[in-house]
């Protein structure tokens, strides 16, 4: 792993805010509340967000029956939590819609609108949230039945004229509420409260940090206040797998890695819809019951995921290729995204998994930083259906052409992927001495909190460091607990996962990049360094 050092200014904190971009410290560390900051502030047209209020209204009026079509990821499924419980609020006829991944994929389609039309005799309206950008055909064949459609969303549309505050996306939808700014469920909370219903800023946090969004700005913002929110929620799911989950206090760590993929694991597995039922229930049984659910589909995932990584990684080891594209019977394309996702993490190279089916298998990637997966796959012009971002792409295949296009893809990529980008790097902040580090310091940085993607948590480097002591912990012994000094100081770091990779004597000197952090255990405070990397 290759360390790239950012910064050399002597003051910390500024050092800090420019490596991240920040231009307006006071801004930064005084986010404008979520209350104050509206939809034309995200580049939300005023005549659509007038026309949907208006079709709201009327739905209401003609009592007709509404769908609030959401999606099975995290994101999604607390996006139509918040605007159903909205829409049920202010009066209408409204039911909730998860789609199930394997039966009818993402997004509205034209299939799901007529079999929606059949149970619903006087479905007029549908919503769209996390999704509809780009489902011309649904929002045609809903047109075809009667039925408006008014999309909320946050994907990117296809055609590259579609930028921020473009009115008309040829959608044929009846208004478009539309933003890249913050996820599908920080659209539907400002969506609610600008129709001036409660807003659930709560889950709309859950869905910023779990889509990943870049922690600045608005989504900053939601995220801030609205873990004050989550921290004292009132409902009953959440504080249910709260207690499950073993959590104690409710930060972007927890929602990221514990709580987003419980609610994930059921659209992955089986059907999001409990997820959604566990987000808006009163009653704390079922509570208790869907979260108990939501915990072993999440063990069930965390071990299918494990089964397809380790078959992939046995494979990848003999593997030449500069993109990875790994094809099996046996995966499960509920969890071959995060199956990619383990594979570049270890062996930092793009990664495709695909599902193989009888006729037409279904294909997940990830990739690095600099290399545009998606482009490089429609490159390939093999794909039956597919999207994505630079980062990561789902997409079908005919199960025939998949030799054919990992020939292909690994072909148009080899020149555009470079060494460089193949090789592992940290960004590293600064770097400091141990007798910089301190409570004060400590304090200061707290101040970065929230931390996560577009505001990573503050990394520095010190160098020639005395391994004053060193032991493996954990119950595999996977990680390093050291004693380290520099100087006069002392200090204690915890190195998690890092026990294999390293084999560290007493006396020896060694450069680490780290996190600096209090330490609270058993009513003592004590500073602690979290290492991220070591060289000898």
């Amino acid at each position: 792993m290759r360390w790239e050092i950012l910064g050399k200014d002597k003051d910390i904190v500024k050092t800090l805010l420019k490596n991240r971009g920040i231009a307006d410290s006071k801004i930064f560390f005084e986010p404008q509340e979520p209350k104050t900051i509206y939809l034309k502030d995200l580049g939300v047209s005023k005549l659509e967000l007038t026309k949907a209020f208006k079709r709201i209204k009327q739905a209401k009026s003609k009592k007709e029956k509404v769908i609030i079509y959401g999606d099975y990821d995290a994101d999604g499924i607390c996006a139509t939590a918040i605007l159903w419980e909205a829409i049920n609020e202010y009066g209408l006829d409204v039911l909730p819609h998860i789609p199930d991944r394997f039966k009818e994929g993402y997004g509205i389609n034209a299939t799901s609108v007529e079999n929606l039309k059949l149970k619903i005799e006087n479905l007029k309206l549908i919503i769209t949230v996390d999704n509809g950008i780009v489902g011309y055909e649904g929002i045609k064949k809903a047109k075809e039945l009667g039925i408006d459609v008014i999309v909320l969303d946050h994907h990117q549309p296809h055609s590259a004229k579609a930028s921020r505050g473009r009115k008309d996306f040829n959608l044929g939808a009846y208004a478009v509420i539309h933003s890249t700014e913050v996820c599908g469920s920080a659209l539907a909370y400002f969506f609610s409260k600008e129709l001036g219903l409660k807003s659930g800023l709560e889950l709309a946090t859950i869905g910023t940090i779990a889509d990943q969004m870049p922690l600045i700005g608005v989504n900053r913002s939601v995220v801030k206040y609205g873990l004050q929110d989550l921290k004292r929620t009132k409902r009953v799911g959440l504080k249910t797998l709260f207690s499950d989950s073993k959590i104690d206090e409710v930060g972007t760590y927890e929602v990221n890695y514990i709580i987003a993929p419980r609610i994930n694991a059921m659209g992955r597995l089986a059907n999001g819809l409990d997820s959604l039922r566990l987000l808006c229930t009163k009653k704390l049984d079922k509570a208790q019951e869907l979260s108990k659910l939501l915990t072993k589909t999440n063990t069930d995932r965390q071990k299918i995921v494990d089964g397809v990584a380790t078959h992939a990684l046995d494979i990848s080891k003999k593997e030449i290729n500069k993109i990875l594209v790994l094809a099996h019977e046996s995966y499960h394309e509920g969890v071959i995204g995060l199956a990619a996702g383990k594979l570049v993490e270890k062996f930092y190279k793009p990664s495709i998994v695909i599902s193989i089916g009888k006729e037409k298998s279904k294909a997940s990637a990830r990739s690095v930083s600099g290399f545009n997966i998606i482009e490089a796959i429609k490159k390939t012009e093999l794909i039956l259906e597919g999207g994505g971002h630079p980062m990561a792409a789902g997409f079908s295949i005919d199960t025939t052409k998949i030799e054919e296009f990992t020939e292909k893809i690994n072909t148009v990529s080899d020149e555009l992927l470079t060494e460089e980008m193949l090789t592992k790097k940290l960004k590293i902040d600064m770097e400091l001495t141990f007798d910089q580090l301190n409570y004060k310091l400590v304090n200061e940085l707290k101040q970065f909190e929230p931390i996560g993607v577009g505001n990573p948590g503050p990394t520095f480097v010190t160098r020639k460091v005395e391994v004053v002591d060193v032991k493996t912990v954990g119950k595999e012994k996977t990680h390093l607990k050291l004693k380290l000094k520099q100087g006069s100081v002392v200090l204690d770091a915890i190195g998690f996962g890092l026990a294999k990779d390293y084999s560290l004597k007493t006396n020896s000197y060694i450069d680490i990049a780290y996190n600096l952090e209090e330490n609270v255990w058993n009513g003592n405070t004590s500073l602690q360094l979290k290492i991220r990397d070591i060289k000898l």
